[in-house]
């Protein structure tokens, strides 16, 4: 009896010391947190949108040094009346896209006048004044000036969009609707001169945020429409035995169900890009900012306005397509070390996957340069963390969009494209844990020989060692290429990234570093760490949407 008591004794002693070990090991292997396995499903049977091959865009503002929001004045001279052109940042950061789309425009459009030959009033800059709506005065743009943005963008090789200033000509009642039709004469004026200087534009885009309810002002669905039948007769007239010819642009605002199906029902032929206005973070300075960057289901409800414009769209007579034409999360200039962190880059990378599903073709950051959420240093103009996840978004997501499912985990949101540099495919992977790392596989849903395969999952906990992985040969059948972002120190306030396990610093010369991808065995598992992104190309997956 003694005996069995005794091995009945040692029978638990090792059973508890085994689940000891097993509770001490998961939480000491794979340091802090866990690891678990996921699958992306990627359908390439066929695309399920396509983006302009430049889906990448970013605002340039009008908001003097003296715009402030919350008692801080974020903006500098950042405006297009003051950005310092002659910056070999500014340039190389533009010019690394070839080429980047750029819109000219903000709240402050509707209140500029173009100078004009034998204008006799003084050509001034905005004045605050809190009498005034959006508390500044109306500015002039020296034509001047308009010579040197032009020819600064031709430099850097950008693709310009301009907004016209709608609400000239107009007056604006208590309830802030705006009486009268648009004005053009003065719009007119700089269209013509720009063509008589040998300028290009991209694209005219009439007003800025005056649709539905507006902000400041608004225009009633049906003015709005004919004032867009007149911007396009004023441009095919001034373009006339032009080969191509600009896109008209509109309207350039929140969406608002109602007043975009009147709007794009009254505008069949005369509009080529519909534009939309996103901030739906909410304001610069709520304290949850940064829990619904990082949460799933508030970042899911983003879906809704590109469901929306699309659905009219598709139901309407028009050709028109769809684009975002601002964007900056967080509005009243976004939040300091947030909105110019990299955090940020979750909103803003989920955001480009999720415009891009819905057949968006253009998405338009706010801003390059100024307020908190620019991609550039307002004083520096050192790349933030958001430029460069727009420039590998720029340069490894072609424009076929596939449908993708991810499992395993809501915590990691997937997006595949068919590839910029081959004709296989590259996943984005965003990891919203701070403490899960994922093993991811990639499941394709298409027959064929190349079409289905699965990454084999490993059993230990991974360890991503970037100086251990190969960056000098090129992939091939047996290889893909990985680019995994993360925060300096694992600070997810902090304005620097890490590329690869390598902080990215401008080089000596203001140019901006080389982006060199780590190659990864295809028979290895796609590794997610926390609060990390990651873009992978995967060359030889071949699906019928890429070909």
């Amino acid at each position: 009896m003694s005996f069995l008591f005794k091995l009945l004794f040692l029978y638990f002693w090792l059973y508890w010391m085994n689940l000891s070990s097993i509770f001490v090991t998961s939480k000491s292997r794979g340091g802090p947190g866990n690891v678990i396995s996921g699958t992306v499903f990627v359908n390439g049977t066929a695309s399920i949108g396509k983006t302009d091959e430049n889906f990448i865009c970013a605002t340039v503002d009008w908001w003097p040094p003296d715009k402030c929001d919350y008692g801080t004045c974020s903006w500098g001279k950042a405006s297009l009346l003051n950005l310092d052109l002659s910056n070999p940042i500014l340039l190389n950061a533009i010019k690394a896209f070839s080429p980047l789309k750029i819109r000219m425009g903000g709240t402050l459009q509707d209140k500029v006048i173009y100078e004009t030959k034998g204008d006799k009033n003084p050509c001034t800059p905005f004045i605050k004044n809190s009498s005034e709506m959006f508390g500044f005065s109306k500015g002039c743009l020296p034509m001047s000036r308009w010579d040197e943005l032009n020819i600064f963008f031709k430099k850097a090789g950008a693709m310009v969009v301009f907004g016209l200033n709608a609400l000239n000509g107009r007056s604006v009642g208590p309830d802030g609707s705006a009486m009268g039709a648009w004005n053009f004469s003065n719009a007119e004026s700089l269209i013509r001169y720009t063509v008589n200087q040998g300028y290009t534009i991209h694209g005219w885009e009439l007003g800025n945020e005056l649709c539905g309810s507006g902000i400041g002002a608004k225009v009633a669905a049906d003015q709005y429409a004919f004032d867009v039948i007149n911007l396009q007769n004023i441009v095919q007239n001034i373009y006339k035995g032009f080969e191509v010819q600009p896109l008209i642009i509109a309207p350039g605002g929140f969406f608002d169900a109602n007043w975009f199906t009147q709007f794009v029902q009254k505008t069949p032929k005369s509009l080529q890009v519909v534009t939309q206005h996103i901030y739906n973070l909410g304001a610069g300075n709520d304290n949850q900012l940064m829990n619904k960057i990082l949460n799933p289901s508030y970042l899911d409800g983003g879906q809704q306005t590109f469901r929306g414009l699309q659905t009219i769209l598709k139901n309407s007579a028009t050709s028109a397509v769809a684009w975002v034409g601002e964007a900056g999360g967080a509005y009243n200039s976004g939040q300091n070390l947030v909105s110019n962190s990299f955090v940020y880059s979750f909103w803003y990378l989920d955001q480009l996957g999720m415009a891009s599903s819905y057949d968006t073709k253009t998405y338009c950051r706010q801003s390059l340069i100024g307020g908190n959420y620019g991609l550039l240093d307002t004083t520096t103009f050192v790349p933030r963390p958001d430029y460069y996840s727009a420039l590998l978004w720029h340069r490894l997501m072609g424009s076929n969009v596939l449908s993708t499912r991810f499992s395993g985990t809501t915590s990691v949101r997937a997006y595949a494209h068919c590839s910029k540099q081959s004709q296989g495919i590259t996943l984005l992977l965003i990891n919203l844990n701070a403490t899960t790392t994922v093993q991811v596989r990639v499941s394709t849903e298409s027959s064929g020989s190349h079409g289905r395969l699965n990454l084999q999952q490993e059993q230990e906990v991974p360890r991503i060692n970037f100086t251990s992985m190969s960056r000098n040969f090129k992939p091939n059948g047996n290889s893909r290429e990985e680019y995994h972002l993360t925060a300096k120190d694992g600070d997810l306030h902090s304005q620097n990234v890490v590329l690869n396990g390598k902080i990215l610093i401008l080089t000596s010369s203001g140019g901006i570093p080389s982006l060199e991808p780590v190659n990864m065995s295809m028979l290895d598992p796609i590794i997610v760490a926390p609060f990390s992104i990651v873009f992978s190309h995967i060359p030889n997956i071949k699906l019928p949407a890429c070909k």
